[in-house]
């Protein structure tokens, strides 16, 4: 080999001129000799997969009679950065060809790479054939099985680590933790090996790793444990951006939007070393949408900008769901404009879900159409926003062509989530028995959310038959879902069976279930204020319900008749009113009418749906007090204006 010719092609530097023979190679800057013999390349080599030139590079191979480690090292990073699954094979027969296969660090490295790709097989093969298994090859199977949502072989690999006495290092619990996460299809199971792990973590005193401090603190975040992260990372010795925006995840993705702010600012003036990343910008947004903070969405925009974080896809999107949840889709149909090409399918299903929760149900279909047109393929997601959207403004058969399509023309199999959507969309629309028989028809078994989407179509159209039916399978089903039984004894409340309403507040006792409170927010000068039902200790209660009693007594004089069927108790009128005057969107409307400039938008988020009474006070408030106001409930958004909701009263 030594002996052999330089390739024409391969001729960088002819004996007449330095100059290079080829432009794609003109940025090499070389040493003063390039090698001690011209048919030593692995500098070069590494020079050009640096570059990003993996194809020269790959042309030099061949001709290296004695690739080192290094050399090898630089390909398989190369084909990573460059995605080049390609060339991954090309370079792994060459590695096993130079009798590298059994080198431990270089196998170690081609997990990495194949876990990049997805290539869980590959990467099992490598490991399963190098016989010499240091604690980095154990980790990076571990890691790229837990990032492969393959949790049980993970935890199954890590229980082989510890009983054949491989040292763990920090790495091992962290990678351990994130397979628990991958559990989430049974969360006890998850919390179970979260807390076995966390013993071991302990025990081995890896807890002082900020690491592995941050994984512990995300894994009870991602199931739920709010309380429990938080107590973990009060408790942590030091902190990085990694752990605060974990815990500002935990809050943002747990209901606790408010919370999440808060941490925010808590963390940009507690330590000014501490620099928030894209990450920490996405829970942020996320935690602006779920207030509908437009004003504090502001200026974390301007934020974004400032720290030329728009560049990042993911936090594009969070914008555009920011926006668009904040009840201003202008702005976010400028974000989604001003992305052209970068858009993703994420990009698409905000912008379809955008639509569909303001209740533009055709322009969410067309927005559908131009995305494949695009040549954009739809996903799981997809299909739930676009069939929500149609599910929001009554569009039964668009919604039935497109259900049909997943299938047909996608190759998609509808998951529970969709059957959810189809029996929503029909029973919203009354057609109670076509809804039931999608449940009967279907390949799978009906969990929660379908039988949950067809007791609350039975509250609307007051079913108490078809309610009762749901209501067995959903206390098998989630017998700790104390929405359930509150959505019942609202139904029973609205056929007045009293009797059975008693029942069911008993069973809710019995199980130590309480109902969620309603709970209101609305953002004044930037600032939030949140407003909980019949809140007798606000400060701003007086006030507050004094507005409300002259409102509703104006109302009543224009033929306004309270909705106290919505009171889940036998009591009289009187009592049932003065509950109704108590509900937290009324609070924060009043709250709104005395705080906000004239002129200004009334934006409001609930926690829960919105009520029948408080839908028409709203109505009669946006006509004569000539304000718009903006309500986000948990299903959809009302736009109230001149007396008239965008809902046109179906939601």
């Amino acid at each position: 080999m030594a002996s052999s010719p330089l390739p024409p092609h391969l001729h960088l530097y002819s004996t007449s001129s330095p100059k290079p023979l080829f432009r794609s190679c003109s940025s090499l800057k070389p040493p003063s000799q390039l090698a001690t013999s011209i048919n030593n390349y692995n500098h070069l080599i590494q020079m050009l997969c640096k570059q990003g030139n993996l194809k020269q590079a790959l042309h030099l191979l061949p001709h290296e009679s004695n690739p080192t480690q290094r050399t090898y090292e630089a390909l398989i990073l190369a084909c990573t950065t460059r995605n080049s699954p390609g060339s991954a094979a090309i370079v792994h027969r060459h590695l096993v060809d130079d009798g590298f296969d059994q080198d431990p660090f270089l196998s170690t490295k081609l997990v990495d790479m194949y876990s990049h790709f997805s290539s869980l097989d590959d990467a099992r093969k490598v490991f399963e054939k190098t016989s010499e298994k240091t604690i980095f090859l154990w980790n990076a199977l571990l890691r790229a099985l837990a990032v492969g949502d393959e949790g049980e072989e993970a935890l199954v690999l890590f229980r082989d680590m510890v009983r054949t006495g491989i040292e763990l290092d920090s790495f091992s619990y962290s990678f351990s933790l994130k397979a628990c996460v991958a559990l989430r299809s049974c969360e006890f199971l998850a919390s179970e090996r979260v807390r076995e792990i966390h013993g071991h973590v302990l025990r081995r005193g890896f807890d002082s790793r900020v690491h592995v401090a941050t994984t512990l603190v995300d894994c009870y975040a991602k199931l739920g444990w709010v309380s429990y992260a938080r107590r973990l990372f009060d408790g942590m010795l030091a902190r990085n951006v990694v752990s605060w925006s974990a815990m500002i995840a935990c809050y943002a993705k747990n209901d606790n939007p408010l919370d999440a702010l808060r941490l925010f600012q808590e963390m940009m003036v507690s330590d000014p070393d501490i620099v928030p990343n894209s990450v920490t910008m996405v829970s942020v947004l996320q935690a602006c949408a779920g207030l509908a903070a437009l004003g504090q969405g502001k200026v974390v925009h301007g934020y974004v900008l400032r720290r030329g974080l728009d560049s990042i896809l993911s936090v594009i999107n969070a914008l555009i769901t920011m926006y668009a949840k904040c009840g201003t889709l202008v702005s976010a149909q400028r974000v989604f404009d001003g992305m052209n090409r970068r858009r993703d399918v994420v990009s698409w299903n905000s912008m379809i879900s955008a639509h569909g929760i303001h209740g533009f149900g055709l322009e969410a279909i067309r927005l559908f159409q131009e995305m494949i047109h695009e040549g954009v393929a739809p996903t799981i997601v997809t299909f739930v926003s676009i069939l929500g959207a149609c599910s929001h403004v009554k569009l039964v058969q668009q919604g039935k062509t497109l259900f049909e399509s997943m299938t047909q023309e996608h190759g998609i199999i509808p998951r529970a989530e969709h059957y959810a959507c189809m029996v929503d969309l029909l029973g919203r629309a009354g057609q109670l028995d076509e809804a039931v028989k999608i449940i009967e028809d279907m390949r799978i078994e009906p969990g929660p959310t379908v039988w949950g989407s067809l007791l609350g179509a039975c509250r609307i159209h007051g079913h108490v038959e078809l309610a009762e039916r749901a209501c067995i399978r959903l206390f098998e089903l989630e017998p700790m879902n104390a929405g359930n039984y509150v959505l019942l004894a609202d139904i029973y409340a609205g056929a007045k069976m009293w009797e059975q309403v008693s029942r069911v507040k008993k069973l809710l006792e019995t199980r130590g279930l309480q109902k969620v409170p309603g709970c209101s927010w609305i953002e004044v000068n930037k600032k939030v204020y949140s407003f909980v039902s019949v809140d007798e200790t606000n400060i701003h209660i007086e006030q507050l319900h004094a507005l409300l009693v002259q409102i509703v007594g104006e109302m009543k004089g224009k033929g306004y008749v309270p909705k106290t069927d919505v009171v889940l108790y036998d009591l009289d009128q009187d009592e049932k009113e003065q509950i109704l005057l108590g509900h937290s969107e009324k609070l924060a409307v009043a709250f709104g009418l005395i705080n906000c400039r004239q002129g200004e938008v009334i934006r409001i988020t609930k926690n829960l749906r919105l009520c029948e009474d408080c839908h028409s006070v709203t109505k009669f408030i946006s006509k004569f007090a000539r304000r718009e106001i903006l309500v986000r409930d948990v299903n959809r958004f009302h736009h109230f204006r001149d007396g008239i909701c965008s809902c046109s009263d179906y939601w």
